[in-house]
């Protein structure tokens, strides 16, 4: 995940990576799945905001980012792997939310319910609270997240696990309908490419409701709520816009095109429509998140 809802292809590899981290043990091939919350690392210059991932991020996916994976994998040691399959490749999982945790969170609430995704989702609900990252704004900038016991467990675990959907599943759910403005009858394949994707103009200059695709399919009746959905420093809509551009290397003369990056010619513009409905089911969610009310 190379910036907020931007994948691209990499070949993980030490000998080609400059700096791999502890990603080996969040993410230690394909068949292995983990979670991670991303936040911004100390010393970020960027707002706090917080986004789930189930890939590789990037290192400022969430700038100067820091992971906190749901699981970590360690490899077994050459005896006992007798029985290993191609898929394991002799992992073991251990979770990351310590048993202390789960039996602290479980005596605060009274509720022998909880699970550690309970938790998980709790965390990333709490991450997203307007209140908290506006109360410790200047704390979240200087050091990483301090978890607060709010009033209630459930609505922060519940409103992040829906949040988790929304964000992990980006590429799937059902986009958002907007309004497709074809100066052609039909289109073929080659007239959903993008160069670069613009906003639309009216009388008061720009108008956001409008993205103006290419020159033949223009997108309008854009809500302007989409634009409260702020991570990493920008609306996740405008990540897209300026992620999915036709670029050239002057020097070598490499290009970028994301229009090869998909077999399916409206992958482009389906993914705009779709973070359209991630972004105004975010701001649903969050705007419905109650006062964090802390328990001591």
């Amino acid at each position: 995940m190379y910036r907020p809802y931007c994948k691209q292809s990499c070949y993980f590899n030490k000998n080609l990576n400059d700096m791999i981290y502890q990603i080996p043990k969040l993410f230690p091939n394909k068949n292995l799945e983990n979670l991670a919350i991303c936040v911004n690392g100390v010393g970020s210059q960027k707002d706090f905001s917080a986004l789930i991932t189930n890939v590789i991020p990037d290192l400022n996916f969430i700038q100067a980012g820091q992971c906190f994976p749901l699981y970590s994998y360690e490899k077994q040691s050459e005896l006992g792997s007798l029985f290993a399959t191609t898929n394991t490749e002799q992992y073991t999982k251990k979770e990351n939310i310590p048993d202390s945790i789960l039996k602290e969170y479980q005596q605060k609430y009274q509720d022998k319910t909880i699970t550690k995704e309970d938790i998980f989702y709790y965390i990333y609900g709490v991450l997203h609270s307007p209140e908290y990252k506006q109360r410790f704004a200047s704390d979240l900038k200087k050091m990483l997240p301090r978890i607060p016991f709010t009033a209630d467990f459930w609505i922060f675990s519940k409103a992040g696990r829906e949040l988790a959907y929304w964000h992990i599943n980006y590429e799937i759910i059902e986009p958002y309908e907007l309004e497709e403005f074809k100066k052609e009858l039909f289109l073929n394949d080659e007239d959903y490419r993008v160069e670069k994707m613009v906003f639309g103009k009216n009388k008061n200059g720009t108008d956001k409701t409008i993205i103006i695709y290419n020159s033949k399919l223009t997108l309008s009746q854009i809500p302007l709520e989409t634009y409260e959905y702020i991570v990493n420093g920008k609306s996740a809509l405008e990540w897209i816009m300026e992620r999915y551009k036709f670029t050239r290397d002057k020097e070598s003369g490499i290009t970028n095109n994301p229009n090869n990056w998909s077999s399916n010619p409206r992958y482009i513009l389906d993914l705009v429509k779709r973070i359209v409905r991630v972004s105004i089911e975010t701001v649903k969610i969050v705007n419905s998140l109650p006062p964090l009310n802390e328990r001591e």
